[in-house]
């Protein structure tokens, strides 16, 4: 197990919860994470029960579940329920040496069947029922996030039932690091902006196989992710595919393809395909609600959002993948496309990847002494330049409190294919100086650069001398704060 002490921790305490009456917990999260991994582990260390549905009719998912709980009890005969009533009625029994775990995965798949389903667990777990149960702790567990996430909301016959509402989550960039085991922090950089922290693209889909080290990182796209031989190749689209919730694949697959072009207002989505924007809105909200993009307020205009992609291997799916299908699928193109396209993976891949790395930074890894404040809120934002009649875009905007009120302790800009210089500096100086005049900034206000490939020489003589100037590269990103 890796890097999941928080889940097992709370699993665990649910498990041992010493009470009488039968108890309800939800397990959610993104497909690869090690959901039924960990409940597996669960079910096994304390002697519980597991059943993992699939996705076939109702009559044979009961015939399913009565073998396998016949099986867990040791009975000789096969239990044969004639529905869902009397199979929970008789899962609810079967803690007779107090708390016992019973683990249902993949649970969306049974209330597609059997919509009447979570209501019958309600039922069972309500007061006037719980004189009959015994200690069961039964966790349902499922990938539609969407749907696991509105099993508790308004009125769902769950809600209020549940004493574990536990997501798994994939891993952050560090995290991915370690558990990838790369050390160099430049090819650690490169393969998360396309696999991203999904645990299972480790050893499930790659076998093991990663990049050495910054020599091998194109051979390793090639071998790994672009061959059609390998899992990878096609996950993108499968994502996709496995959300119940994602009923036009090709409407959705076209809006994910246009963020990932750089089209981030819902304006600009629009236009990219040639619809009026209120028909955006249901796709880009079911697409937010299972965790596919996600939507950000801008810094410092209200009025103005942005959508992006979350997940960075359908990000790199739809940049590099997706326009070279053809070319891809046919086997031993692999490396050729890939040398085409890498302009295009450094500047809609790396680029935007390193951005959002250096958000997470500044927001969970940075310290006060860094931005002169504790970070509340990181944020990307726009600044209108009168003067020059433009905007500019800035990427990293740090806020902290000081007691009520928000305080700009830095803004910061992000880059990934060029050694940051002066050039960058001045820019920040002259953004600050707009917001200085709008109130917004104050002259404590530091002034971040982030560098993928560094800093230039002068650069670093001037961050020296002055402390209001931090220069943050992966060397930092990865190992420090």
């Amino acid at each position: 197990m890796f890097d999941r002490d928080f889940e097992w921790a709370e699993l665990a305490r649910f498990a041992e919860f010493d009470d009488p009456r039968a108890t309800l917990g939800i397990v959610s999260g993104r497909r690869r994470q090690g959901k039924t991994f960990l409940l597996d582990a669960l079910a096994t260390a304390t002697g519980g029960f597991m059943f993992t549905a699939t996705e076939t009719t109702e009559a044979d998912a009961l015939r399913l579940f009565g073998d396998a709980l016949a099986d867990h009890l040791g009975e000789p005969v096969p239990f044969r329920f004639e529905s869902w009533n009397t199979a929970i009625a008789r899962l609810m029994q079967i803690a007779t040496n107090g708390p016992k775990v019973v683990v249902i995965d993949e649970f969306p798949f049974l209330v597609k069947a059997s919509p009447s389903l979570p209501s019958i667990i309600q039922r069972e777990l309500d007061p006037g029922a719980q004189h009959r149960n015994m200690p069961v702790r039964l966790l349902l567990c499922g990938s539609a996030i969407r749907f696991m996430g509105q099993l508790l909301s308004g009125g769902a016959p769950l809600r209020g039932r549940a004493g574990l509402e536990l997501i798994v989550p994939t891993f952050d960039y560090r995290g991915a690091a370690r558990f990838w085991g790369i050390d160099d922090p430049l090819t650690a950089f490169r393969t998360n902006a396309i696999v991203g922290g999904t645990p299972a693209y480790r050893r499930e889909f790659t076998q093991g196989d990663t990049p050495a080290g910054p020599d091998d990182f194109d051979a390793w796209v090639v071998r790994a992710v672009l061959n059609p031989g390998r899992p990878l190749f096609r996950e993108g689209r499968y994502l996709l595919a496995e959300e119940p919730a994602l009923h036009e694949a090709g409407l959705y697959h076209a809006v994910l393809a246009a963020i990932a072009d750089g089209n981030a207002g819902r304006g600009a989505i629009a236009s990219c395909l040639e619809r009026k924007s209120t028909d955006l809105a249901h796709p880009l909200a079911v697409l937010q609600d299972v965790g596919m993009i996600t939507h950000e307020r801008d810094a410092f205009r209200r009025n103005r959002s942005e959508y992006r992609i979350a997940d960075p291997l359908i990000g790199f799916y739809h940049s590099i993948m997706r326009p070279n299908w053809g070319d891809l699928e046919r086997p031993g193109r692999a490396a050729t496309v890939w040398r085409r396209v890498r302009p295009t993976f450094r500047s809609k891949v790396l680029g935007p990847h390193f951005e959002r790395i250096c958000r997470e930074w500044a927001r969970w890894y940075a310290d006060a002494e860094t931005f002169g404040g504790y970070p509340d809120r990181v944020a990307s934002g726009t600044v209108a330049d009168p003067a020059s009649k433009s905007t500019h875009e800035i990427d990293i905007a740090v806020f902290g409190r000081d007691g009520e009120r928000e305080q700009l302790l830095a803004i910061g800009e992000a880059k990934s294919g060029e050694p940051v210089g002066l050039g960058h500096l001045e820019r920040l100086r002259r953004i600050r100086e707009l917001l200085l005049e709008r109130g917004i900034a104050s002259e404590q206000t530091r002034l971040a650069l982030f560098g993928a490939l560094g800093f230039t020489s002068d650069l670093l003589r001037e961050a020296e001398a002055d402390r209001g100037i931090q220069l943050v590269g992966l060397d930092r990103l990865y190992c420090g704060e």
